[in-house]
């Protein structure tokens, strides 16, 4: 029998012209004759021209916390523009969502010509990055004999779902569904510990009792003093948290920004910018402690009410004398004591400055000091989380409006959805996040005291993964070298699949490749950070071109050929999965009136009108009835839990303690430069870094401060070599006093470019960031690296 053929039409729509100009601009040197070449008529233009337009209100799902309402103007099944919030639509009870930079700029990301097309498998090496398209039969049937054969060979934990960022903004998503299947198939071995802001989350229960420590933004009003340590939402998060802040600048809030860069924040916020060395913040916390007390500036009625471990007469029971902050800030335990000068030393913050940003801080009421996210990224990331918990505790600006009792993130009374429903998973030991490399290479490193959750022992190694929507295999993980090692070697983990946008750094590691959807072309719906408040939908705009499938449609059919396909879907489709979310999510939440899915459909987004939220309100105004949930019932500020430990990088007081390679390591001396980066305005975390738009919005380079440079004799536009004895980075340096003396700066999240010797050529740090995990959220340290840096003279 012969098969039919259709004739292709003559007529060439936008949404097909788009299709096939995207596929011939990933062909190299294709070029039309110009015989052949004719103009497109005026009457075509003017059928194009006709064809009704849709403007609908939708937002993206990336890991970015603004969920801006991005307004995507759709003619005949294509996206021809991105705008944003008209100031006609904006509702005053909720802050401005317009679209920054990287929200405009979602279009070419969608329509690019280099997004992947079809399913693929490895051919060659790992890490080759070459592929030969195959099937989706084919593909969804290699990851189905896989999962049998790997589970049956090594068990269910040999199984692993790695960090997919890229869609965490959103209430369903392919590693969400990936873990339900894996659930429904005898479970998989999971991972704890936030990458980014894991460290705050594991310290701060040690004072509060609880990581849920942060107020809402709108608390802030009145608010005369806000510390923002290094914290820099102006290139973050955009959005709420910037409404809030420009609203107080206005109104005459004075800002300080403590940062070793002068951030965008710093620009358009700072009354004052405070430079330090990083991984000293403790030193300068110490600093500032003991100017309030030795100055009686601290709040005496609030630490004598609400806290243990002030002084020896408020310390718990079992712990010998000189233990307390008063004692330590003294010298009585080591003879030094914490002055402005002996921390001007460690830092370089001026010992007058020090004062006087104590000072300014104790004798503002209230003030609020919010530290970012950033500090928390050292190995020394918990003693500088918990050391800002310990200065809101001093000056009584916890639990009262306008102050600020934590780290940034965490608010109390902000809504989120249910998400789709999880199984329980069978298998009960995890890992942190930072173990995967060891459990993948050798499962015995990792253990208890490093890592391991639920077992004494992994009852395999990582045999099998999962990485949807993630570039954090062979790009944003630490010591990159050491994981892309261990990624080479196929007889370690056995089958990889990786779906994405995207050729990644990541996805040249996967065996099979598969060609993902962006949130134009599936449904979702949008949910905002902490301080955020609404959800929005997320709605399918667009068809999928070329053989594009969204992770939960292609699971299907995976489940499908494990004989799960009902228990895994429910019978609904993605649609119909976020109809039923939305549904629960208004079960959950009575109080908040929210609509059904069709008025959704309608009105687009959902406000939540909370009340401002104060955290730890409830236990201040009425300790007896409201104890903090600490094991004393107080805001510890000497934890007699991590007392217990004796750790000494996680001390009973978060004082300040030399990190590994921080600038009082002997490895200074090969390396003396300290080098950190920045979260910046044109990407979120890696995604969209291949958005030429955004590239134009910030190039990637070296900062480097002019004494520096001097000294390793370079000029802006130089191109230089970045190096320990991790890695070697290769990039253009710009010379500039936005970066203090002893440290290099360069913005996170560019694509690895290794050159024939290994080199990188794109500026990606973490070919020179460290693996070493933190003591005690077992969490990540990237921030904590020692370079030198010498000119690249070319031959």
């Amino acid at each position: 029998m012969n098969e039919s053929i259709t004739p292709v039409p003559l007529a060439l729509t936008r949404r097909r012209f788009l299709q096939a100009s995207s596929a011939l601009a990933a062909l190299p040197f294709v070029s039309l004759p110009a015989a052949h070449a004719r103009p497109v008529s005026s009457d075509a233009a003017d059928a194009t021209a006709a064809m009704p337009e849709q403007i609908v209100a939708t937002c993206s799902t990336f890991d970015c916390g603004g969920k801006c309402d991005i307004r995507a103007h759709v003619r005949d099944g294509v996206v021809t523009r991105i705008a944003t919030l008209p100031d006609e639509a904006h509702d005053p009870a909720m802050p401005i969502m317009r679209a920054c930079v990287r929200g405009r700029g979602y279009r070419k990301f969608v329509y690019h010509p280099d997004r992947l097309k079809y399913p693929m498998k490895r051919v060659g090496k790992r890490g080759e990055g070459k592929f030969v398209r195959i099937s989706w039969d084919e593909a969804t049937t290699l990851i189905a004999d896989n999962l049998s054969r790997i589970t049956h060979q090594y068990g269910p934990a040999s199984r692993y779902v790695h960090v997919g960022t890229a869609v965490s903004g959103g209430a369903f998503s392919g590693d969400k569904m990936v873990r339900r299947l894996l659930n429904l198939h005898g479970g998989y071995l999971d991972s704890y510990h936030s990458v980014s802001m894991g460290n705050t989350a594991a310290a701060t229960p040690y004072t509060y009792g609880t990581a849920a420590s942060g107020s809402s933004l709108d608390t802030l009003a009145d608010t005369r003093l806000v510390i923002l340590w290094g914290h820099n939402p102006n290139e973050t998060i955009f959005g709420h948290t910037n409404h809030y802040f420009q609203q107080m600048k206005r109104n005459g809030t004075r800002f300080i920004v403590v940062d070793p860069r002068y951030s965008d924040t710093a620009a358009s916020l700072a009354d004052q910018w405070i430079p330090l060395l990083p991984s000293t913040d403790n030193a300068l916390m110490d600093a500032m402690m003991y100017v309030i007390i030795t100055e009686n500036l601290h709040d005496k009625a609030f630490i004598d009410r609400y806290t243990l471990g002030f002084d020896e007469e408020s310390m718990p029971d079992g712990v010998p004398e000189n233990e307390s902050l008063v004692a330590w800030l003294s010298g009585k335990k080591d003879g030094i004591a914490k002055t402005p000068e002996w921390a001007e030393a460690i830092t370089h913050v001026p010992a007058q400055t020090i004062r006087q940003l104590a000072r300014e801080y104790a004798t503002t009421k209230p003030a609020a000091l919010i530290q970012g996210w950033g500090p928390q990224r050292h190995n020394c990331g918990e003693r500088t989380a918990r050391g800002s918990t310990l200065l809101a505790t001093l000056t009584g600006n916890v639990g009262v409006k306008g102050g600020w009792a934590a780290g940034y993130g965490g608010i109390g009374n902000r809504k989120f959805t249910t998400g789709p429903e999880m199984p329980d998973n069978p298998v009960k030991e995890k890992i942190s996040v930072m173990n995967w490399v060891q459990a993948a290479d050798d499962p015995a490193q990792v253990t208890p005291e490093n890592g391991l959750t639920g077992g004494e022992t992994l009852p395999s190694g990582i045999r099998l993964l999962f990485s949807l929507a993630g570039n954090y295999l062979a790009n944003q993980n630490p010591d990159l070298h050491q994981a892309v090692k261990v990624l080479e070697d196929d007889t370690k983990i056995e089958f990889i699949v990786v779906s994405d946008l995207y050729m990644t750094p990541s996805a040249k590691y996967a065996d099979l490749l598969l060609p993902e959807t962006s949130f134009m072309e599936r449904w979702n719906i949008g949910e905002t950070w902490g301080t955020g408040n609404y959800v929005m939908l997320s709605e399918k705009l667009v068809e999928p071109a070329f053989e594009r499938r969204s992770d939960y449609d292609w699971l299907c059919d995976v489940a499908d050929k494990l004989g799960l396909k009902q228990a895994f879907s429910a019978g609904r489709s993605e649609q119909q999965w976020i109809a039923h979310i939305w549904e629960q999510t208004r079960q959950a939440m009575p109080q908040e009136n929210m609509p059904d899915f069709a008025t959704l459909r309608v009105q687009r987004h959902h406000l939540f009108k909370s009340e401002p939220y104060v955290a730890f309100e409830a236990n201040i105004r009425d300790p007896q009835n409201h104890p903090f949930a600490t094991p004393s019932g107080k805001i510890e500020i000497f934890s007699k839990r991590l007392y217990d430990m004796h750790h000494p990088e996680i001390p009973a007081l978060s004082h300040y303690v030399p990190a590994h390679e921080g600038p009082q390591d002997p490895l200074s001396e090969r390396y003396p430069l300290q080098l950190i980066t920045w979260k910046g305005k044109n990407r979120a975390n890696s995604t969209q870094y291949a958005n030429p738009w955004l590239q134009e919005v910030q190039t990637q380079t070296l900062w480097i401060n002019p004494l520096d440079a001097q000294l390793r004799g370079l000029t802006s536009g130089d191109t230089v070599r970045i190096h320990n004895d991790r890695g070697l980075c290769q990039v253009e340096v710009e010379v500039t006093p936005r970066i203090i003396p002893g440290v290099v700066a360069m913005q996170a999240g560019a694509w690895w470019q290794p050159d024939e010797q290994g080199i990188d050529r794109g500026g990606c740090a973490n070919v020179l960031s460290s693996a070493r995990i933190t003591a005690l959220a077992k969490g990540n340290s990237h921030q904590t690296m020692l370079v030198e840096v010498t000119k690249h003279e070319s031959v």
